[in-house]
Parts: structure tokens; C-alpha cells; sequence
């Protein structure tokens, strides 16, 4: 699934390769709104890995699929 329209590949830049969904909400600029992200992480709109207790958004893959997108 692709990910949502609204995040920016340039803004993604430096990012490491997988971060907890949280910290991503703060990442793209949605820390106000961080329950949209978690939403997209459980819709599959955003490519994630359960480790142990913690949801990751792999960032790499997002990365590679936006830019494949543009």
C-alpha cells in the first residue's frame, strides 16, 4: 500500500531506517496529531515492524516508496 500523499520524501531525509511511530509523528511534523500517524500505521498506509511491545515505521521502505512515487 502506498503511503499517505501528505508526507514529504524530502523531510524523511537523515531519518534512521526504523523509528517508533511516535517519534515519526514528531519526525514529519504531525506530534500535535500523532494519533493520525498511529491510524496510518494500522491501516497499512505506513510500512511497520512490531518489535517486541513497540510499533517501528520502517522509514528505508517509506523512503524507497515515495521515491518510486515521484
Amino acid at each position: 500500500m502506498l503511503p499517505p500523499e501528505g508526507i514529504d520524501s524530502q523531510k524523511l531525509h537523515g531519518a534512521p531506517p526504523m523509528m517508533p511511530w511516535q517519534a515519526f509523528a514528531d519526525w514529519i511534523g504531525m506530534g500535535d496529531e500523532p494519533i493520525v500517524v498511529r491510524t496510518w500505521v494500522e491501516r497499512g498506509y505506513l510500512p511497520s515492524l512490531k518489535v517486541g511491545k513497540r510499533v517501528m515505521v520502517n522509514v528505508a521502505l517509506l523512503t524507497k516508496e515515495l521515491l518510486e512515487r515521484e
